[in-house]
């Protein structure tokens, strides 16, 4: 099942996505497993597609790809190096990505990520997926010259619009065998499999749960695999994931 976020006479609201592209608007909340399906169905093209869900933090996980990580020339992580986007970073499909003024060297990642279904903490790997509502696409956005200049993280990943996600939570799905690419202006610069993960989604959610508490619509980006490289003003971005779907973006001058 696709879940999606939209705007529509200018009220937000979720909504099952058909495969006759009709939304079927839902009332309640999907984090609690609380909602309905209405009667009402609206065109996917009627409306303005949101980012599937708004979270209090995005937790982020490097180098978490065996072929990333052979591209880098760098050993395989005993544990997931953990990272945090904030909820100001958060972008929208079809978003525009803003080249910050002080950066030179802009840079893409393509990205599964697990977005959280009910409050999590100190959950077992095994308990894991019942804290899952599904997964969506990500690009964590990097101005990769700032990162390397600051040595912490934070700077180079936080800029407003550095956390697209969409086009939907797909809640039926098997996260360790799905193809992952990552197109800039229609050719491919990612590609690869989530079965190159290092640590798998149930090992993240719970290996993260243990240091902070996340909250229904946070999510957790899974790493990226091997192919990053710089973005310029003008560029489409799109990540695509099978099963999900595609984002996409486009890259604009602060």
């Amino acid at each position: 099942m696709k879940l999606v976020r939209f705007e529509f006479d200018d009220k937000i609201s979720y909504g099952i996505l058909g495969l006759d592209n009709l939304i079927t608007i839902i009332d309640g909340d999907i984090f609690n497993g609380g909602y309905i399906e209405s009667t009402k169905k609206i065109p996917l093209t009627n409306v303005k597609l949101l980012a599937p869900c708004h979270p209090s933090k995005a937790v982020c996980i490097g180098l978490n790809y065996h072929d990333h990580a052979r591209e880098m020339n760098l050993k395989i992580p005993e544990e997931p190096l953990i990272f945090l986007k904030p909820s100001s970073a958060l972008n929208h499909p079809d978003g525009k990505i803003n080249y910050p003024a002080i950066s030179q060297n802009l840079h893409y990642e393509g990205e599964l990520a697990i977005v959280i279904k009910k409050e999590a903490r100190k959950v077992s790997v095994e308990q894991a997926s019942n804290y899952i509502l599904g997964y969506t696409c990500a690009n964590d956005v990097t101005a990769r010259d700032l990162q390397m200049r600051d040595g912490q993280w934070t700077r180079g990943k936080s800029f407003d619009t550095f956390l697209p996600l969409g086009p939907c939570i797909e809640t039926q799905l098997d996260p360790h065998k799905l193809s992952i690419k990552l197109l800039l202006n229609g050719h491919v610069k990612q590609t690869s499999t989530t079965s190159n993960l290092i640590f798998k989604v149930p090992e993240l959610v719970a290996f993260v749960s243990q240091v902070m508490t996340l909250y229904p619509g946070d999510v957790i980006l899974t790493g990226t695999p091997s192919g990053v490289g710089p973005m310029e003003v003008g560029d489409t971005v799109s990540v695509e994931i099978e099963g999900v779907g595609q984002l996409n973006n486009v890259v604009v001058k602060e």
